[in-house]
């Protein structure tokens, strides 16, 4: 079994500087009050503590006695009448020779344990996910908001110009509702996209128990690497081996088999050692007779013979456990090898479209200052030049979308590998920048893509 992922958290937590809030510490604060990961762990320790239960079983088990009666004997002839105390105690021991059921019954539980320790790796590994996917929706839903606003600003100026013109006799009054109904409408999916920040920001907060304030977003020159290997197969093979769901499977599986040993023992025989050593004294009895001390060694035999049709209904409910739990891990190595392959596959992708929009940036700019010139020359209209204002921003919000996606879906990945840790989060952490303002550099600064360490 691979070691826990949170213990070696703490350390690279202890090496982050201290600057306003960033991925390491949103998780750092999930990690401290999300419930799930707390549940997992609970169960996990749980789980522990019934291995060591089992475990008795094969053990010891020593306990001291003590008996006391009172007996009053009345003879029929009334010549031997009698009235005394008895006192019986002393320790004993019992230890299991030969029990088949405990020993099985151990091994299913150290199976189990195993299953809740793949579970809570795997409720670590959510957790890194689900943090980091609502950190930076939290990213994505600012820079939508930001495009909502610079596309609103800018058609407000156009709307602006085209009441001046109108005003002066240059245009006509058409040109001046197609203005203002673009401007109504830029305004209404500015209010929906800060209405969707709020709603990231609640996301957050859920996992984190804070309402996040700034956050550091990506530096432009972020680089959007490849998968390492470039195989989708080796990526396969690794999370057939190490997806922590596949493996809380298998040891679901192994442990439901100790299970089905477990009923088949219903059909052997159980030994037992026991030994005891006790003293017995009377208290006012005419005679002595029969006080003092015994020690006691033997060997118990209990061979089962029938029991009601139990143990055979035990043994065929395990065979059917046995096959439910094969099933299962059959559907997750399905389900692993898909995504495996289908995110191998996205995270390509998602470098190829976010290439593809940075250079629609690039086109898109040159394409509305050539409407915006031949708009003051008269040879472009309003409509076209709000076109190409919105596609701009468009292409903006599109490039910035492409590359959180990269990074959520490359995550993914490796959480499907099984490979996902802390570290990788350390080393995305430190991409990013509290100057870093996302797609606002890009609609400040139109130079920004022409020089990649901007």
């Amino acid at each position: 079994m691979k070691k826990r992922l949170l213990p070696g958290l703490i350390a690279l937590l202890a090496a982050q500087p201290a600057f306003s809030l960033d991925l390491m510490e949103t998780y750092e604060q999930a990690l401290s009050y999300d419930s799930g990961i707390a549940s997992a762990r609970a169960q996990f320790e749980a789980q522990q503590a019934a291995t060591d239960v089992s475990k008795s079983a094969l053990l010891p088990q020593i306990a001291a006695f003590a008996e006391g009666n009172h007996t009053d004997f009345e003879s029929k002839n009334g010549q031997s009448d009698d009235s005394y105390r008895t006192l019986n105690y002393g320790v004993q021991l019992t230890q299991p020779v030969f029990r088949a059921d405990n020993w099985f019954e151990f091994d299913a539980s150290q199976f189990q344990t195993e299953a809740a320790e793949a579970q809570y790796n795997l409720a670590q590994q959510q957790l890194m996910l689900d943090v980091s996917t609502a950190y930076f929706d939290v990213l994505r839903a600012q820079d939508t908001v930001t495009t909502a606003q610079a596309t609103e600003a800018a058609i407000q100026r156009q709307y602006e110009q085209a009441q001046e013109r109108f005003d002066v006799g240059l245009i006509a009054i058409t040109e001046v509702y197609e203005a203002r109904a673009s401007y109504d409408d830029a305004k209404s999916q500015r209010i929906a996209a800060e209405n969707q920040l709020n709603v990231a920001k609640e996301q957050l907060a859920r996992l984190t128990g804070e309402y996040p304030a700034d956050l550091e977003n990506l530096r432009q020159n972020f680089p959007l690497g490849r998968p390492e290997p470039m195989n989708p197969n080796a990526w396969e093979a690794t999370a057939l081996e190490q997806n922590w769901s596949i493996q809380a499977a298998l040891s679901e599986l192994n442990a439901n088999e100790a299970n089905l040993k477990v009923a088949k023992s219903g059909h052997l025989p159980t030994l037992d050692l026991e030994a005891s050593y006790g003293e017995t004294d009377y208290d006012g009895r005419l005679t002595s007779q029969g006080e003092g001390t015994q020690a006691v060694v033997g060997l118990s035999l209990n061979v089962p013979l029938y029991m009601g049709g139990g143990t055979q209904a035990g043994v065929r409910q395990q065979r059917s456990l046995v096959t439910a739990a094969e099933e299962d891990l059959n559907t997750a190595r399905r389900d692993v090898q898909v995504n495996t392959r289908s995110l191998f596959l996205t995270v390509n992708n998602n470098i190829e479209t976010a290439n593809a929009f940075e250079q629609t940036i690039i086109s898109r700019r040159s394409a509305l200052d050539a409407t915006r010139a031949g708009y003051e020359v008269g040879t472009r209209n309003i409509v076209e030049v709000l076109d190409a204002e919105r596609a701009y921003y468009v292409a903006l919000r599109d490039y910035a979308n492409a590359r959180y996606d990269y990074v959520v879906n490359t995550l993914q990945l490796k959480q499907a590998a099984g490979t996902l840790s802390p570290q990788d989060l350390l080393e995305l952490n430190n991409w990013l920048s509290e100057g870093a303002q996302g797609i606002e550099a890009l609609a400040n600064d139109e130079e920004v893509l022409d020089d990649p360490m901007q």
